[in-house]
């Protein structure tokens, strides 16, 4: 047992005692804190060290005390990567030296003769430490000369900068301590943590409803999605669909010959598909591999990426069926079962069984399928209903195709328990699907995104926000019309810096099925019929939500959220800025669909750098109106027809006159 007083605790950040890795973007500093102290009085050196995991070379840093024994240093992430760290920590005993022998020199001692020679010793031991470096011969030059020094040259020689840093090169590090365990660091890139979704079915690219579009019919309503801002083109899943069972309209069971199925029943080996009909090909309606190939490099040279959604369903006719049928589920009477969620049916998928005798090869077969995407230049996956197989599988998966692929980015959609969304995100999902699209109150979006932005899981879990989804119509986007449209995008668009529309919001779509949360003539089961410019649309607001998020570096960050005192119950109101100051956003966001509201708002000025009694402008950034606010206190209206909210960027008055600066 290796004896020691350096105490070295709460280690920060770490999720669950470093079990998993905190979640981080590729360029940025790592910041980390620690306590650490021991008994007496003496200078403790405190460093981080990192390195990228599988790697055996430390770096190191120094770290700083902030008092109360919580010292902090940062690292930098310098590629997309997992990383490991820690903190060590020793007694630094010629920084104590120089520190006593200052305070009895100071203090008019006369007899220094016992402290010189320890100077001495402890210069000497550095020099032997340093061998053949520069440093060296410095060191013991300085020992001879302080062992011969007067009490005044011995002071003088103890204050030197330039020796105190040559010793801390070579420290004594015989007493060290290292925290253990390690924690971890996934670094990934700028995309995982700042994305703007759009989802769309190719086949109803086109809008006509009478037949589907192809993979080549698709860069029109591409195009579209990038004039609007968005960055990331999410597909449902664009494999070969079964035909057993298929459904019809609506889910129904009878289905026509014209009727496309559902994409989420994966599988048809009747159709003579180069690799069997199965998740390495694509619905020969859609095209060819070669037609999408050539969608990927379109989309990449217009700045966006393609998201594939990676859906573990096959149905009665993918090859897996007749090839390995152990991977399913079995009845009694040795019959494939299909999924269920009661009262809900899916008699045209088979789920697969995870736990099988032969699960490996089951594990290595998905693993291959991500690979296989990747290697036709597909980097973001949206996982569908994650929670209903296994996280060791996950766990496994994610970590086996980053080793290949570093810069693969894995959105979970997990609508379910919020220590089940919680492990998927610790175990490598980059993003997650939230509670958003049912949080509608002042008090419960208060309390969901202070949890989400504050809560130990701000560390690893990234919230993308989808106000709606091919399978939820929220009843507050069906009842409010196009104002409940507006004021959900403003949210989803700023309260996270992901977020995400399916296809149809941007013209307010909203019917549904009779008291219940999803689409009346779902285009999951048929073409859908669109004009993508009808009336009533709010495709210029998208794009100006995603002009501003641009241009606003507050609001490419998630624990920057801070809500503030607004005196009215359907105006939220908060603030994103960043840690220079330089950008400060404030957000008041009717949650009123129907009837305008006014509200006193308070602005913590003193926070943000401003006298209390400052006057300042407000910009909104919505309207380009500016408008001349004065202390904290002050006056909003808002109308959900014409003015559902303020983004206001803060401006700083110059001083002695009327102008105001770009920055704040």
């Amino acid at each position: 047992m290796k004896k020691t007083a350096v105490v070295i605790e709460n280690v920060q950040p770490l999720v669950d005692c470093g079990r998993y890795a905190v979640k981080r973007v590729a360029g940025q500093t790592m910041r980390v804190t620690a306590d650490v102290f021991k008994d007496g009085h003496d200078v403790m050196a405190v460093i981080v060290k990192w390195r990228k995991a599988g790697t055996k070379l430390w770096s190191e840093a120094p770290m700083f005390p902030e008092g109360n024994d919580v010292w902090s240093g940062v690292f930098p992430l310098d590629e997309e990567a997992d990383y490991e760290f820690t903190v060590e920590a020793w007694p630094d005993d010629y920084a104590s030296w120089r520190e006593d022998f200052s305070k009895r020199y100071a203090g008019g001692q006369e007899s220094l003769t016992s402290e010189i020679l320890e100077g001495v010793h402890l210069l000497e031991r550095g020099a032997k430490r340093a061998g053949r470096k520069p440093e060296a011969r410095k060191l013991r030059e300085a020992a001879r000369n302080l062992a011969k020094a007067s009490r005044a040259d011995a002071a003088a020689l103890a204050a030197r900068e330039d020796l105190a840093a040559a010793m801390v090169l070579f420290p004594d590090r015989s007493l060290a301590v290292s925290f253990r365990p390690l924690g971890l660091v996934m670094a990934e890139r700028e995309r995982a943590l700042f994305a703007a979704w759009y989802e769309f079915f190719p086949r109803s690219a086109e809008g006509r409803g009478d037949r589907g579009s192809t993979f080549r019919d698709c860069l029109a309503r591409i195009e579209d999605a990038r004039a609007m801002g968005f960055d990331v083109i999410y597909f449902p899943p664009i494999h070969p669909v079964g035909l057993t069972k298929r459904k019809g309209r609506n889910n129904s069971l009878q289905s026509l010959p014209t009727d496309p199925g559902v994409p989420y029943a994966i599988g048809n080996r009747h159709q003579g598909c180069p690799h069997g009909g199965g998740h390495r090909d694509v619905a020969p309606e859609l095209g060819t591999l070669e037609d999408f190939e050539w969608l990927v490099g379109e989309v990449k040279k217009r700045g966006m990426e393609i998201a594939l959604d990676f859906a573990l369903n096959c149905s009665p006719d993918h090859p897996y069926v007749t090839e390995h049928p152990e991977w399913f589920f079995h009845r009694p009477d040795g019959t494939i079962k299909y999924a269920e969620n009661p009262p809900k049916k899916y008699e045209d998928v088979y789920p697969l069984d995870y736990h099988n005798a032969n699960w490996r090869e089951l594990w290595e077969e998905l693993r291959d399928v991500i690979l296989w995407w990747a290697e036709r230049g597909v980097r973001t996956f949206r996982v569908d209903n994650p929670h209903t197989k296994p996280v060791s599988f996950w766990e496994w998966v994610i970590a086996e195709t980053r080793k290949k692929f570093p810069d693969l980015v894995f959105l979970s959609e997990a609508f379910t328990r919020p220590k089940m969304m919680r492990v998927l995100a610790k175990v490598g999902f980059a993003q997650s699907y939230t509670y958003f699209t049912w949080r509608n109150t002042k008090q419960e979006l208060t309390e969901y995104f202070t949890e989400l932005t504050t809560h130990e899981s701000a560390e690893y879990l990234r919230p993308n926000l989808f106000p709606n989804t091919p399978d939820i119509l929220p009843f507050y986007l069906q009842q409010g019309g196009r104002s409940a449209f507006m004021i959900r995008a403003i949210l989803a668009a700023t309260l996270s810096p992901l977020y995400g529309i399916y296809s149809g919001f941007e013209l307010c779509e909203n019917a549904a099925l009779p008291e219940r949360e999803e689409y009346a003539d779902s285009e999951k089961y048929q073409f859908k019929r669109r004009d993508w410019n009808a009336q009533g649309n709010i495709k210029d607001l998208i794009t100006r939500l995603n002009h501003i998020r641009r241009e606003n570096p507050a609001l490419r960050r998630l624990r920057n959220l801070r809500f503030l005192y607004a005196e009215n119950d359907q105006i939220l109101f908060y603030a994103k800025a960043t840690e220079s100051l330089d950008n400060i956003l404030l957000m008041a966001v009717t949650l009123d669909a129907w009837h305008p509201q006014t509200a006193w708002v308070d602005v913590p000025l003193e926070d943000f750098g401003f006298p209390a009694e400052a006057d300042y402008q407000v910009h909104d950034l919505l309207t380009d109106e500016r408008f001349s606010w004065h202390g904290r206190r002050n006056f909003i209206v808002l109308d959900p027809l014409t003015r559902p909210a303020h983004i206001f960027r803060l401006r700083r008055r110059e001083a002695g006159g009327q102008h105001f600066d770009h920055y704040a």
